[in-house]
């Protein structure tokens, strides 16, 4: 196939980053670019395509019902106001105005992260409070107990890379005194593979990504107890209706979810194995260099290769080298997150067939380059950050 990319003037990046939205997420499914490609000229019935929806969702997830939203951003705003108004098409009609309702979300500090936005403002948006339980390191039972009011209308619960990985209170145990107080729990699950374990564990709604492990079109997934759903789909009649999904949107999760009923994942494993055994062998034995295979942090079925850098022996830095793998003909975007920590990541769940060949490539290209250089490649990360941001704010230049 022709290269869009080239047509429109876009780079050619290589995404050893992971399923990003500001990459674009994930190469969608064969299934559900030929599903999108077919309704895109076709008139259709929303509420009964969202139906049809509901039914997949059921399947997979072992849900009451389901619908689908613009992204899971989305479906945490459609959430938190469903919570809040149930399906009094009044109270829906009124948001953000909240008087006279249930407005307050308890959600863990330390799962008030941002995804690329702050997920405390996805709660807010819905016209709700958000109340903090615990600190960012810290947090127990007793105080998710205590910041449950009679104001209290739903509990959010974060499961992620980016939220602080020790010392927060255990879903289960998080479920148990929510319900205890009669509040339900909202799981945003966007980036995991399990479709079923956040239920299972007594979540009463989840949600997901339709666009980055499933392969689907800029999605979000919501599914759940069935009244609550309904009361989450109702809310396109309020807040909702600027967060609307298209009929190309619900139909491609349709496709991306009865795809990944028969996908061969134990065969996208291997292949993503073969790529991080050859970038590791490319790595083998070169000075200031350690890649470590490091398990997903959320236990999704994936590895990734931690390239830690020391810059003394490497005579580059590991934000210099990520920022080098990204220019050129042959741009690859590594996952950079921690890099202050010296190290990056390398991510192959969405890889083209044999990109793995060019990141090795450009590994040696710019290692070998750095090797060569009469002084050490290291700049000052403080001004790296802040030139990161004058970049967003100059956009569109």
């Amino acid at each position: 196939m022709t290269d869009i990319r080239k047509t429109l003037g876009l780079r050619p990046v290589i995404n050893c980053s992971g399923t990003m939205t500001s990459l674009g997420a994930s190469i969608v499914v064969p299934h559900a670019v030929e599903t999108v490609t077919a309704i895109l000229s076709q008139w259709t019935e929303i509420s009964d395509l969202q139906r049809i929806a509901s039914r997949t969702i059921e399947r997979l997830t072992g849900a009451e019902a389901g619908c689908v939203t613009a992204s899971c951003s989305a479906a945490v705003t459609l959430a938190c106001a469903a919570a809040m108004t149930g399906k009094d098409l009044a109270a829906i009609e009124r948001l953000p105005d909240t008087t006279g309702l249930k407005d307050e979300i308890v959600i863990q500090t330390g799962h008030m992260v941002s995804y690329g936005a702050p997920v405390e403002q996805g709660i807010r948006l819905s016209g709700a409070k958000v109340v903090p339980v615990g600190q960012a390191t810290s947090a127990h039972a007793y105080q998710l107990a205590g910041a449950i009011t009679d104001k209290t209308a739903a509990a959010v619960y974060v499961i992620s890379h980016h939220v602080v990985d020790y010392g927060q209170i255990a879903l289960e145990t998080f479920c148990e005194v929510a319900h205890e107080k009669g509040v339900p729990v909202i799981v945003d699950a966007a980036s995991e593979y399990d479709l079923e374990k956040f239920l299972k564990t007594g979540a009463d709604l989840v949600l997901y990504s339709g666009h980055k492990f499933l392969g689907g079109p800029t999605s979000g997934i919501i599914a759940g107890e069935k009244n609550f759903v309904a009361a989450c789909y109702l809310q396109n009649r309020g807040v909702g209706r600027g967060m609307k999904v298209g009929k190309e949107g619900v139909a491609g999760v349709i496709a991306a979810l009865e795809a990944w009923e028969t996908r061969d994942h134990a065969g996208i494993r291997a292949r993503e194995q073969r790529a991080l055994d050859l970038w590791q062998s490319t790595l083998e034995g070169r000075d200031g260099i350690t890649a470590i295979i490091d398990p997903d942090p959320t236990d999704n079925p994936l590895d990734r290769l931690k390239v830690l850098v020391d810059p003394e022996g490497a005579n580059i830095s590991a934000w210099d080298l990520a920022d080098r793998m990204a220019q050129g003909e042959r741009p690859v975007i590594v996952r950079d997150h921690e890099v202050e920590h010296n190290y990056f990541y390398l991510d192959p769940c969405n890889l083209h067939p044999d990109e793995e060949f060019v990141v090795a490539e450009r590994l040696t290209e710019e290692l070998d380059a750095a090797r060569k250089s009469n002084t050490p490649i290291v700049s000052d990360l403080r001004l790296r950050v802040l030139a990161q941001e004058k970049a967003i704010l100059n956009w569109p230049d």
